[in-house]
């Protein structure tokens, strides 16, 4: 059955902005091993973190290790490779 014209409208509407807003929100599928994990991580440092401040640190520690020249690399991103 194809689906409702109204879905199928809502995924190719040429009329919805394409831009990213200075701070825009997405939904996010984790494991609940995943969640324990981030919050035995953020619980661990000093102070309050939330879950979006620690998944917000840990995607800009990911770009900027993506973005180093090859040969500046980090330990960890050698050891997986």
């Amino acid at each position: 059955m194809a689906p409702k014209w109204r879905q199928r409208y809502s995924m190719n509407n040429p009329a919805k902005p394409n831009a990213i807003r200075e701070l825009d929100r997405i939904n996010l599928r984790l494991s609940p091993e995943t969640f324990e994990a981030i919050d035995t991580s953020r619980n661990a440092r000093p102070g309050r973190l939330s879950r979006n401040t620690w998944i917000a640190e840990a995607i800009e520690e990911k770009l900027l290790r993506d973005s180093a020249p090859n040969g500046l690399q980090s330990d960890d991103r050698q050891r997986h490779a």
